[in-house]
């Protein structure tokens, strides 16, 4: 079996931002801080990617929670760029509810910052 050509890579911002519309297409995430809660408490959230640029409110809303579950998060990349990834306006958070998108943005989202939770 042959392999094709190399992939050119891309930075791994926009290789993150591709990845959650990718999952927000196939329906593998929550958007928005309150939803997000809402979907961690409910066990279903398997990673979490927060904007770098959030404000203290809405980190304060759902760090707590994260923590106290163990469910892993990343910040990094900006409220627009978030949004923008998922076809919405500016979002705060995201939650990623499969677990193969869950496992490929942990290892994107590693490139960009360090993982927290």
């Amino acid at each position: 079996m042959t392999q094709g050509p190399p992939r050119p890579t891309q930075p791994p911002e926009k290789a993150l931002a591709d990845l959650l519309g990718l999952a927000a297409r196939a329906r593998g995430l929550v958007h928005g801080t309150d939803m997000t809660r809402k979907a961690v408490r409910e066990g279903e959230v398997r990673r979490v990617v927060l904007a770098g640029d959030a404000s203290q409110t809405q980190a304060q809303k759902i760090l707590p929670l994260l923590q106290a579950r163990g469910v892993p998060f990343h910040v990094c990349l900006s409220r627009e760029a978030l949004g923008s990834a998922i076809g919405r306006g500016p979002v705060s958070a995201v939650g990623i509810t499969n677990d193969s998108f869950a496992k490929r943005a942990a290892v994107l989202a590693a490139a960009l910052s360090s993982p927290q939770g």
